[in-house]
């Protein structure tokens, strides 16, 4: 199979190209590639898909399958008025932030969506809302059984730089207190992700079989304390677990999801309840399989160790943030008032 994927120097479509390769098709990454290099074996175009021209050297060819990942409107309809005659599978990579609410746990795909964004560039504001019209162009092009459009779950694995996925294990495994002791959300809320060698290998495999439609492509769903008791064990990790609320945290002023001073994971309920609990019931019938939790919480954690300390944080508590946070929620304990 000739395989082009637009991207597939940065983390996904990285992985995207390598399975591709492992499975024996010819690979193409069309990319600035500033994320890094492609695999070796992957033939890189090097273009900027804002720019005019940016498809010129690959849109004389016949494409058995174009994989993007795009979250630009623009790029992805440049990618389609150049491409898509050419190209017998075309996948889109989307996201389950399009949708319009998170508020109910196993909506499925026919859950209503965020507005189209209007333009060709998203923000990180309106990510959701790029992600929309990125999916428009491809239905408007290939029509509604023409295209696969993946809409991925929080994606983990080795490679997660948004912190997201890592923090855990990796606060387990080295935590900010002399006692071992680990700040952690005391919530209901369910999680759910995928690992990106994963998500690579059904899209690859899709591109080789003809699967299309719209699907919503994650993990299984498992409490949020379950998915930190199993980051706490792949760590080793043996310290107190100190339980606070949401309305503690949000009072102490840390932040959902990500960003400086956050709590990875940890959404507030009950408007939160349905973001990581989508029913993926359609892609699992199209093959979709993942590995256990455990094993993708332990391949970052290893990656996390081999990044060294110095890296830039993009989600979490940093050391001194936790520390002073659990000494005002063992202060509020003692006094009486429960952070729990």
């Amino acid at each position: 199979m000739r395989l082009l994927v637009l991207g597939g120097t940065a983390w996904l479509g990285h992985r995207i190209a390598s399975t591709a390769l492992d499975r024996g098709h010819q690979v193409t990454a069309l990319a600035r590639g500033e994320s890094g290099s492609p695999p070796e074996g992957v033939r890189l175009v090097r273009a900027d898909r804002g720019t005019p021209g940016a498809y010129d050297e690959v849109a004389e060819q016949e494409w058995d399958a174009v994989i993007d990942v795009a979250r630009q409107p623009g790029q992805v309809r440049s990618a389609l008025a150049a491409l898509s005659e050419r190209a017998r599978h075309w996948a889109f990579v989307s996201s389950c932030s399009v949708y319009a609410a998170h508020d109910t746990p196993g909506a499925d795909e026919s859950a209503a969506l965020l507005p189209a964004l209007e333009g060709d560039e998203a923000t990180l504001e309106t990510y959701g809302e790029g992600k929309v019209a990125c999916e428009r162009a491809v239905i408007e092009a290939r029509g509604s059984v023409g295209a696969l459009v993946a809409r991925s779950g929080l994606i983990t694995g080795p490679g997660d730089h948004s912190d997201r996925t890592g923090y855990w294990p990796l606060r387990f495994a080295h935590p900010a207190t002399d006692d071992g002791s680990v700040l952690v959300p005391d919530s209901s809320l369910t999680t759910q992700v995928i690992d990106a060698r994963d998500l690579a290998d059904w899209l690859v495999r899709c591109a080789e079989d003809g699967v299309t439609g719209t699907m919503n492509a994650s993990g299984p769903q498992l409490p949020l304390a379950e998915h930190l008791a199993t980051a706490r064990q792949v760590a080793g990790h043996s310290g107190e677990l100190v339980p606070v609320s949401q309305d503690w945290l949000t009072e102490q002023g840390v932040e959902p999801w990500s960003g400086p001073r956050s709590l990875p994971l940890w959404l507030p309920l009950p408007e939160y309840a349905g973001f990581m609990a989508r029913d993926t019931s359609a892609a699992q019938g199209a093959g979709l399989t993942c590995r256990p939790l455990a094993e993708s919480l332990e391949d970052v954690l290893a990656w996390e160790l081999q990044q060294g300390p110095g890296r830039p944080r993009r989600a979490g508590l940093a050391p001194q943030e936790e520390r002073d946070l659990l000494a005002a929620a063992r202060a509020a304990a003692g006094a009486g008032a429960g952070a729990g």
